[in-house]
């Protein structure tokens, strides 16, 4: 359809207030601070880009990996075997968040890794994650990923690890099960996986390296991949059965499975291009190199020199020890910077948010997408998330990315007017049938793909969620669309759907129920939506409550697998920034949640301009891998305190970028 842009909604701000006036000059003087602080750590070509950190699973498949190489005893891997030491829980064994509970996969990972690189099993630390191993069902129970490890380093039967055929990349897409029925994440894992799966690959280790201690049952007596479902007639039992029989007929079609793999190995290798690895992230990174060693291609090669190097570029060295990564960041981070320090209004800023706009401009995709395989009319458009990734542009980053545009009047400049234009149509496009929007592609939703044996990464799908959904209509709503317009009454409609009984919604890419409902709030009061009804009221009145008596807010990763603990955990910087954000966007400036909230912010900056936030706060796979962004604690509470300021009578001056 036409997309046509409208003038921007001006917003008058009452010239005076209720509150304390030493409160207002706190939180000014405090959003200076912060912008500035912005400002000395923006690139020289005017991009941002910050940590993003995840558990220790990264660098212990990243261990894992450099045994299969050989290479266990480099230096590399040695400072990799600090870092895991460093995270140990004192309770025995490694989470997948901190603070948080023992995790079997993440740990027996850990202490494998370790073991590799020289740890003595015989440390009390080490003899409790063994303990804590067993307990928990041992080895064998770790999730599909893990064993696939533990198999390729000759401890595990590949007959007990689920199938993962390379013969799907011969399945039309339009098929039930084909590549691209799944999440765009699962396959950039799978199809490089396919390959290892297919010539299942393995090293004999010494004996003194193995971990035969850390199963309760022999791994190499014959199993399921999962657990078969009690009832006779299921979609997991359907799949194991599949499953089976694959094991059972690929060896006797040896021509067939030959030309799978070349299949498989086509499809990597296109997606290497303009990209930074398959897919950009760290999984599918590491499945490549055990791929392309497979299909026989030397160390040596360029080809394998640049999967390494993509791995490589994820490191980060401190303080004698090494961690990774999971991927980068730098279009999301710089979207959000650009709108932190444009809702902070500084004339002096104009320069360093139009290079930023610059920047952003070069990253908008152009070429060929995965999502347009399944929708072959869909012109691309939008933003993705790291540096290259040419395949997978998503709404979420395209949403942020036109909001730092308007936010900055950049939207007034004919070529980001004309990148707009062409992304709100790809969004409008990308729409679910149950009116919202997902991450990378449309209508991935199909329930029984949850149930395949090497799905228990909690990721097989990418169904529609509350928080990018209300992201495109703020989106929206600031290009003028209001919620007359029948895209945003279907989303309007999906959002009401999905409220929590106790009044939040649940947050897919950030923890968890603050992060939802601060986005559904602001996606509403973009569009022009009631902010008076029930349904707002609710969720307001929620946020009040799980308020800290300090003023902070905090959640825990915990809410994933336990709602019960919505809003409940140690206070965040940015958690606390988007619960004042929600409440403003719902007209509660005056409030005392807000007030308190803003103290909160304005007594724990520190003279840098930041904050220090220790706990994770964004999500990757729930209930699976979360992720800490370290810039969070700066975007956010900058937003929050520069909307309050702006919404009590500070007189900013208009940007005019």
């Amino acid at each position: 359809m036409p997309v046509s842009f409208k003038q921007k909604k001006q917003t008058t701000y009452r010239p005076d207030s209720d509150q304390p006036s030493n409160l207002l000059d706190q939180a000014f003087a405090a959003v200076l601070n912060s912008a500035d602080y912005l400002i000395r750590h923006q690139q020289k070509d005017g991009h941002w880009v910050a940590e993003l950190q995840g558990d220790t699973i990264l660098e212990s498949e990243f261990i894992l990996l450099m045994a299969f190489l050989g290479k266990e005893n480099s230096e590399v891997c040695r400072k990799c075997s600090l870092y895991i030491q460093s995270q140990i829980n004192i309770e025995g064994g490694w989470s997948n968040f901190p603070a948080g509970p023992f995790d079997l996969s993440v740990s027996t990972k850990a202490y494998f890794a370790l073991k590799l690189t020289g740890v003595s099993t015989e440390l009390p630390w080490m003899k409790l994650a063994r303990e804590k191993i067993l307990q928990a069902g041992g080895a064998e129970n770790c999730n599909s990923f893990s064993r696939f490890y533990f198999a390729l380093l000759g401890e595990y039967s590949y007959q007990n690890c689920p199938e993962v055929p390379p013969e799907l990349l011969l399945l039309p897409s339009w098929f039930p099960v084909s590549i691209y029925s799944m999440s765009s994440w699962t396959r950039t894992i799978l199809v490089p996986l396919s390959i290892f799966s297919a010539i299942k690959p393995s090293v004999k280790l010494p004996k003194e390296k193995g971990i035969r201690e850390l199963f309760v049952n022999d791994p190499w007596e014959s199993n399921w991949p999962s657990a078969p479902s009690k009832e006779f007639f299921s979609w997991r039992n359907f799949f194991l059965l599949a499953d089976l029989a694959i094991k059972k007929i690929a060896p006797r079609l040896p021509f067939l499975r030959k030309f799978a793999v070349s299949k498989a190995a086509q499809w990597m290798r296109e997606h290497f291009q303009c990209s930074d690895g398959v897919g950009a992230i760290f999984p599918p990174m590491i499945y490549t190199v055990v791929a392309l060693r497979c299909l026989g291609v030397e160390e040596s090669s360029p080809e394998m020199r640049w999967a390494l190097q993509q791995l490589n570029d994820l490191i980060i060295e401190e303080n004698g020890s090494v961690r990774l990564q999971p991927c980068v960041s730098p279009v999301w981070d710089t979207a959000l910077a650009s709108i932190a320090i444009a809702d902070a209004g500084q004339p002096k800023d104009e320069l360093n948010l139009r290079k930023a706009v610059d920047w952003l401009l070069k990253k908008e995709v152009s070429g060929k997408i995965d999502c347009s395989t399944n929708y072959p009319d869909m012109k691309p458009a939008g933003w993705f998330f790291e540096y290259n990734n040419q395949f997978y542009p998503d709404i979420d980053d395209t949403a942020m990315v036109i909001i730092a545009m308007v936010k900055t009047n950049s939207h007034l400049r004919p070529d980001c007017a004309a990148a707009i234009e062409r992304s709100v149509r790809w969004i409008f496009l990308m729409q679910n049938r149950d009116g919202g929007w997902g991450a990378f592609d449309k209508d991935i939703d199909q329930e029984f793909l949850t149930k395949v044996p090497f799905a228990d990464h909690n990721a097989m799908l990418d169904p529609t969620c509350p928080d990018i959904s209300a992201r495109v209509l703020e989106a929206l709503g600031e290009l003028g669309y209001t919620a007359d317009e029948i895209h945003i009454q279907k989303a309007i409609e999906y959002i009401r759907c999905s409220q929590e009984p106790w009044g939040a919604w649940v947050g897919r890419w950030g923890v968890n129920y603050i992060y939802g409902t601060w986005q559904v709030l602001l996606g509403l009061k973009a569009v022009g939506y009631d902010m008076k009804v029930p349904m707002v009221a609710k969720a307001v009145q929620w946020l009040k409550e799980c308020q800290h008596k300090d003023g902070s807010w905090g959640e825990t990763c915990a809410t994933y697998n336990d709602p019960s603990l919505a809003g409940q955990g140690e206070a965040t910087p940015s958690q606390t920034a988007w619960a004042i954000l929600g409440l403003l966007a719902a007209g509660e400036e005056n409030s005392d949640a807000v007030r308190n909230g803003i103290s909160y912010l304005v007594s724990t900056q520190n003279h840098e301009g930041d904050w220090v936030e220790r706990f994770f706060t964004g999500t990757g796979f729930p209930k699976v891998f979360y992720l800490k962004y370290h810039n969070y604690r700066v975007y956010f509470p900058l937003m929050a305190l520069s909307r309050y300021s702006r919404a009590l009578g500070y007189a900013f001056k208009q940007n005019t970028y």
